[in-house]
C-alpha cells in the first residue's frame, strides 16, 4: 500500500492531517469512535526499517482508545517508529522531533493495585495528559509517561525516561530525566 492510498483510509476514518503529510513506510494509525487525532502541515512519519538510521523496531504507532481521547500533532513535527497512545490527550507542538523507537504513553495500561488488577484490569488505571511543547527534540528510545510536560525548545537526551515536568530551554537526561543544563536561545533580528 503506499502513502496516497493510506491517506484515503486517514480520511475515511475521520483523522485529519494537513498539507505536505510524508508517510516513509506504512504506519498503524487509529482512532476510537468520538477521538480526536489530527496531525498538522508538512508532518514526516518514519514507519519503515531504514527511513531512520537510527535503526527502527516498529512501525509508528498512533492511537487514540477512548471516545474522549485527543492527539494533536503540530506542524513541521517528525516522528520515527514512535508509539503515541491516548486515552486522554497528548499534545506534541509545532518543529518537535521524536527520535526512533519513543513511547509517548499517557496511561498505566492497567491498574497498579493488584487486587484491582484481577478483578477488572481496565478500571482504576492512572491517566493523565501530556503536553510537549514547540521545537523540542526527544532523542530515540525515550518513554515518555502519563502527566509529563516538556516545555518549549528542549531536548531530552537518548534512553531517558520523563514522568514529570520539564522546563523550556534546556537539556535532560536520565531515569527519571533530570535537568542537565540550559540552553541559551538564540533570537534572528529581524
Amino acid at each position: 500500500m503506499n502513502s496516497n492510498w493510506f491517506k484515503i483510509f486517514l480520511r475515511l476514518n475521520k483523522i485529519s492531517y494537513g498539507k505536505g503529510l510524508l508517510l516513509k513506510g506504512i504506519p498503524v494509525i487509529f482512532s476510537k469512535s468520538g477521538g480526536k487525532l489530527s496531525i498538522g502541515n508538512k508532518v514526516t512519519i518514519n514507519s519503515s526499517f531504514l527511513s531512520n538510521l537510527v535503526g527502527l523496531s516498529q512501525r509508528t504507532i498512533i492511537v487514540t482508545r477512548t471516545p474522549e481521547a485527543e492527539i494533536r500533532i503540530g506542524n513541521n513535527v517528525g516522528i520515527s517508529g514512535t508509539t503515541i497512545y491516548a486515552r486522554n490527550s497528548i499534545t506534541i507542538g509545532d518543529n518537535t522531533l521524536v527520535g526512533g523507537n519513543t513511547k509517548i504513553i499517557d496511561n498505566d495500561f492497567h491498574p497498579v493495585d493488584p487486587d484491582v488488577r484481577l478483578k477488572t484490569p481496565h478500571a482504576n488505571m492512572g491517566i493523565r495528559s501530556i503536553e510537549i511543547g514547540e521545537n523540542v527534540f526527544i532523542g530515540c528510545n525515550c518513554l515518555i509517561l502519563k502527566g509529563s510536560k516538556i516545555g518549549d525548545n528542549s531536548v531530552i537526551g537518548a534512553g531517558s525516561i520523563v514522568s514529570s515536568e520539564i522546563p523550556a530551554n534546556c537539556v535532560a537526561a536520565g531515569n527519571p530525566a533530570k535537568v542537565v543544563r540550559y540552553l541559551k536561545i538564540y533570537k534572528e533580528k529581524v
